[in-house]
C-alpha cells in the first residue's frame, strides 16, 4: 500500500516532533519558536485549501533530496520516513537538528496528491530544522530537489497551528487531486510536563518547476 491510515501520521507528528527539548532542559521560554498569525491562516471551514491559486503541472514521481525555504533559513536534506513497529510515521533522528523526513510511502513532492513533510522544530542542543516554521507566510516559495534532477517549487497558502487533540486529519493529508505539500513540526501550547501541545503545519501547492 503507498499510504497509512491518516490518523496513525498525525499521532505521530503531534507526539514524537513535539518532546520541546532544548526548553524543557533550560531553554528560556521567551527563546520558543514563532507561531503562525490569525492572518496566515488559509480560513475556516476550507479542506486542503484547494483552488487558491493555479497549480502547475504534476511532475512524474521521484524521491526529493533537499528541502529549502529561503524566507526562514532553511536549506536541508531530506530523509525517507517510513513506519515504526507500531505502524506510525518515524521522525528524522533528533540529534541531526538540519536534517527533514518525507513520507516516502506516499506521494512524492511535485506528484499529483498531497506529499508529507516532517522535521523537529528543536533538539536537546537548541533550534532544529523547522524551527521558525511558524514565521513563514503566505506566498513563500519552497524548493524541493528532487532525485531526477528536477525542482519543484511551491507556494505557501496557509501557516496554521493546531492543538493535537484537535489535529484535522483530512484537512491536512486529505488526497488532492493537484500536486500539493503540506510541512508539519511542532508548535501551538507549550507544557514542560508535556512538551509541545500541537502542530504547524504549511499548506503549499506546486507553482513551477525546472
Amino acid at each position: 500500500m503507498r499510504r497509512v491510515k491518516d490518523s496513525a501520521i498525525a499521532a505521530v507528528t503531534a507526539v514524537a516532533l513535539c518532546a520541546g527539548a532544548w526548553l524543557l532542559l533550560g531553554g528560556a521560554r521567551t527563546d520558543a519558536p514563532p507561531q503562525p498569525s490569525a492572518a496566515q491562516s488559509g480560513g475556516a471551514g476550507q479542506t486542503g485549501h484547494a483552488g487558491r491559486g493555479a497549480a502547475a503541472p504534476a511532475l512524474p514521481p521521484s524521491p526529493p533530496d533537499r528541502v529549502r525555504i529561503p524566507a526562514i533559513g532553511v536549506d536541508a536534506p531530506l530523509t525517507g520516513l517510513g513506519l515504526t513497529d507500531t505502524g506510525s510515521l518515524d521522525v528524522p533522528p533528533a540529534e541531526k537538528k538540519n536534517l527533514a523526513g518525507w513520507y516516502e510511502a506516499g506521494t512524492t513532492p511535485g506528484e499529483r496528491g498531497t506529499a508529507v513533510v516532517a522535521g523537529h522544530v528543536d533538539n536537546a542542543r537548541g533550534p532544529a530544522v523547522f524551527y521558525r516554521l511558524g514565521a513563514l507566510k503566505k506566498g513563500s516559495t519552497i524548493e524541493v530537489d528532487r532525485r531526477d534532477g528536477g525542482l519543484a517549487v511551491f507556494t505557501v497558502d496557509a501557516v496554521e497551528v493546531y492543538a493535537a487533540d484537535a489535529f484535522p486529519d483530512e484537512k491536512v493529508y486529505g488526497a488532492a487531486d493537484r500536486p500539493e505539500l503540506r510541512v508539519i513540526t511542532c508548535g501551538g501550547a507549550y507544557s514542560r510536563s508535556t512538551g509541545y501541545q500541537g502542530n504547524v503545519v504549511v499548506f503549499a501547492h506546486l507553482t513551477g518547476s525546472r
